[in-house]
């Protein structure tokens, strides 16, 4: 049985553990107390806005698009020479980036393409985009409330004067018409493969589970891209789509030309394009956000 020294021991022993207790928690939860306790606190937190694919520091987003003019990007529209935009297709207006018509005449199968002058490897993309009015009557019907934004793309000047997309990854914007589902954040694979499920497919459009959304909106998109690994596409924050290993098709049109000249069939890297193909489409807040590979 112990004395009563060792029991009075004993007790003031609990009484510095309570004490310690008490003051980790105050430090924890009184802002400004200590950093690192704050820091640990939120620790838990914080790591799960990374696994999520949230930005946790927004200051690192870096703009591709000015909002005043379209430096650092480069049209091209089949027909037409790298460099040439043709009926002012791309415009800046009011701090967006506009895709419109009012220009042409008959739309002829002029595809166009906004390229970044640079290439990307690991990193996020974000923007928003928002249908305006409908399709170029004598355009393909699949055009109609349809757009994108193009991932891992050969380069502008690699492409034929008439080649109307490039060898790419497409991120699908669509909007619905109002007789069904018509889900937007599909993958389109003009001139390439990839890997979906734990299978290579070679389907031109793989379906995301993204929603049917109006057209008279703006819509919040993000890419994140890991090179060759991994793609994972989100429409208003919520994943919708995520495929692997992407690679060239060799028998395809797009790609047949740029593998001629060596270019490497696994791809991990390549420009971002934004599309143009008969349906007016505005963008803004255009910023990608590098990452660690």
């Amino acid at each position: 049985m112990p004395s009563v020294f060792e029991l009075i021991n004993m007790n003031l022993c609990l009484k510095r553990i309570l004490l310690i207790g008490q003051l980790a928690g105050l430090i924890c939860l009184t802002p400004g107390l200590v950093s690192y306790g704050t820091t640990r606190c939120q620790a838990s937190e914080r790591g799960q806005d990374e696994k999520n694919g949230t930005a946790v520091d927004e200051s690192k987003w870096i703009p591709l698009f000015n909002g005043q003019n379209l430096d650092g990007w480069t049209v091209k529209i089949a027909g037409h020479p790298v460099g040439e935009n043709f009926a002012n297709t791309f415009r800046v207006e009011n701090g967006i980036l506009k895709c419109e018509y009012d220009d042409y005449g008959p739309f002829n199968r002029q595809f166009g393409h906004l390229y970044s002058n640079l290439t990307y490897s690991n990193y996020k993309l974000r923007l928003q985009y928002r249908f305006v009015g409908r399709m170029l009557p004598d355009a393909p019907k699949y055009v109609d409330l349809n757009s994108g934004v193009m991932l891992h793309s050969q380069s502008p000047q690699s492409m034929r004067l008439d080649q109307g997309f490039p060898a790419s990854l497409e991120m699908q914007f669509l909007a619905g018409l109002g007789n069904g589902k018509r889900q937007t954040g599909n993958v389109c694979t003009p001139g390439t493969h990839l890997n979906f499920e734990g299978e290579l497919t070679k389907k031109h459009i793989v379906k995301s589970t993204g929603p049917t959304l109006s057209a008279d909106q703006w819509v919040s998109v993000e890419m994140e891209v890991h090179g060759h690994d991994l793609i994972i596409y989100r429409v208003e924050g919520k994943e919708v789509l995520r495929y692997r290993f992407p690679v060239l098709d060799p028998e395809s049109d797009e790609a047949k030309g740029i593998l001629a000249l060596g270019a490497e069939s696994k791809l991990a890297y390549g420009h971002i394009a934004l599309q143009a193909e008969a349906q007016r489409v505005w963008f803004r807040n255009i910023e990608l956000l590098p990452l660690s590979e």
